[in-house]
């Protein structure tokens, strides 16, 4: 196992700077999600990783050592790929001890890190079989496999659910978990699903076009997001962000939302009187009550844990998640109050958070 450390990274395609300076710190043995959306410059980091693709600008470290001009098999990493890659002529078996046979590594060696990765994948009774003769998850346990034989510094994985139906999805990132806390290898993941993101990560890492807007633990970044593109990114379903004007009035700022509405500044923030602001609350820190925003239901959706109202106020989309089960209907008009503790308030031209 081994640290891995990016420093100044710096990559262009031609006249488009894709990675802008990143830098990013992930300790020894911890699963580090990388996040965001398509273009972002995930995947291009994760392949300089790697060693796919060159670095214009900066330093990555594996384990303490430069790797910038070190060729992928002198890293001690092994990548799974999004479409498996795996060699549709070979069994399972020949495909999961490959880079072993090709390394010339004794034969007993190869055949017990086999049947280690076979057991702890549950592949034991399919390693005679061909990849065609495999399901999707299969296919992708057997390309983990592949990976876990080489007993690396760092496993990489770039994207490897997206292939796999939605079912499928939620399990194989169970077992994904499952395998880092049973072997603890610093692992380097991509996805554009916030929710893989949250549901997997030791720390996730926010990207936008190639420049990191946040990293820490997933709570952290869901409690407290630095700016309105991680606000909005992180979670299911979004944030809501209502642009107003921070007023003060009777010695306490409020912030006015138009058409007559106004709600109590968040606990932990702090704005200017008149700065334009957008306030954010997250689907489930509204409570209905007889004071709070007014809006309009449009659409209910009852999931059974818990409702969502699909509401209206003012032109702006405002989605609230009700843990109870909501007696109101479409065209109802309602208040919803915000849990003032965990609402957020935004500069709304840089779209910095403002705290006090």
């Amino acid at each position: 196992m081994a640290a891995v450390h990016l420093s100044g990274i710096n990559k262009r395609f031609g006249e488009t700077h894709v990675i802008r300076g990143v830098d990013i710190d992930i300790d020894d043995g911890m699963f580090c999600v990388l996040v965001g959306p398509s273009g972002c410059g995930k995947s291009t980091l994760l392949r300089m990783v790697a060693g796919l693709e060159t670095i214009d600008e900066g330093e990555i470290l594996i384990g303490g050592r430069v790797v910038n001009d070190r060729p992928p098999k002198q890293r001690d990493i092994a990548m799974v790929f999004q479409n498996y890659a795996l060699y549709p002529h070979m069994t399972v078996r020949e495909n999961m001890s490959f880079a072993l046979d090709l390394a010339k590594r004794p034969k007993a060696e190869i055949e017990q890190q086999v049947k280690r990765a076979a057991d702890i994948l549950g592949l034991v009774p399919y390693l005679d079989r061909y990849p065609r003769q495999l399901s999707g998850g299969q296919r992708q346990r057997v390309a983990m496999g592949r990976a876990i034989v080489r007993d690396p510094q760092v496993f990489l994985f770039d994207e490897p659910l997206s292939n796999l139906d939605a079912n499928l999805r939620v399990q194989m990132r169970t077992e994904i978990r499952e395998l880092h806390q049973r072997l603890k290898t610093t692992s380097i993941y991509v996805t554009h699903d916030q929710t893989e993101a949250m549901t997997m990560a030791d720390k996730i890492v926010v990207l936008k076009d190639g420049v990191v807007e946040q990293a820490g633990g997933p709570l952290e970044l869901y409690d407290r997001p630095l700016n309105t593109f991680v606000a909005g990114f992180i979670g299911s379903p979004a944030m809501n962000l209502l642009p107003g004007i921070a007023r003060a009035a009777g010695g306490a700022l409020h912030v006015d939302l138009g058409h007559g509405t106004s709600l109590p500044l968040p606990a932990d923030a702090r704005a200017d009187d008149g700065q334009a602001v957008l306030y954010g609350v997250r689907p489930e820190h509204f409570e209905p009550g007889a004071d709070g925003l007014p809006v309009e239901v449009v659409v209910v959706e009852p999931t059974g844990a818990d409702t969502q109202l699909y509401c209206r106020f003012a032109g702006h989309d405002v989605v609230a998640a009700i843990r109870e089960r909501a007696g109101c209907r479409t065209g109802d008009r309602i208040a919803l109050m915000p849990d003032l503790r965990r609402a957020h308030l935004f500069d709304a031209a840089s779209g910095r958070r403002l705290v006090a």
